[in-house]
């Protein structure tokens, strides 16, 4: 499902099948663990993530050799209709193959699969501290629209978030 440091940088996105999800669940669970990049404390089975596809929201997977070695994934971000084009997205990448571009291959094929199917826009939430996930966000054109203070609280501390942003696609305007 996972694996160690030795395999060559060559990678691709495609979308996630039901078949990813055990891989999936790794490396969410991972996250969780980390405290890095999200406020879940809830471990992830492989039936939560195959909960996930099918959906409007895209997840893609980026792989190697044939293994999972991250995934990126939209999901709602409001319930009112006129945000219907907006979703929010996170990106995680196994520890052992963090810092090497999968992450950014993932969120690519995110932001095309999103824009594929209509978005306008990705949004999320990221910690402050969360140096690497703030310079690819920017490397791919995100914007840091602002921060929540005290946003939620992570084993019992209070954790701030930055909002970022990309907008995909120049639409008609109404």
């Amino acid at each position: 499902m996972l694996w160690g440091t030795s395999m060559a940088p060559r990678f691709t996105a495609r979308a996630a099948r039901r078949s990813d999800a055990p891989a999936i669940a790794a490396i969410y669970n991972e996250g969780i663990a980390d405290r890095l990049a999200t406020f879940e404390t809830r471990r992830r089975t492989a039936a939560d993530v195959v909960a996930w596809l099918p959906s409007r929201f895209p997840v893609v997977v980026v792989e190697s050799a044939g293994r999972v070695a991250g995934f990126a994934r939209a999901s709602a971000y409001r319930d009112r209709h006129c945000y219907r084009g907006i979703a929010e997205f996170s990106v995680y990448v196994t520890r052992s193959m963090r810092g090497r571009g999968f992450g950014r291959v993932a969120l690519r094929g995110l932001i095309r699969a999103a824009a594929r199917r209509g978005f306008w826009k990705l949004v999320s939430r990221i910690f402050v501290e969360n140096a690497p996930s703030r310079r690819l966000m920017s490397r791919l054109g995100f914007r840091e629209v602002g921060v929540y203070r005290r946003h939620g609280r992570l084993d019992g501390r209070w954790r701030d978030v930055v909002i970022v942003e990309r907008l995909l696609s120049r639409r008609r305007a109404d």
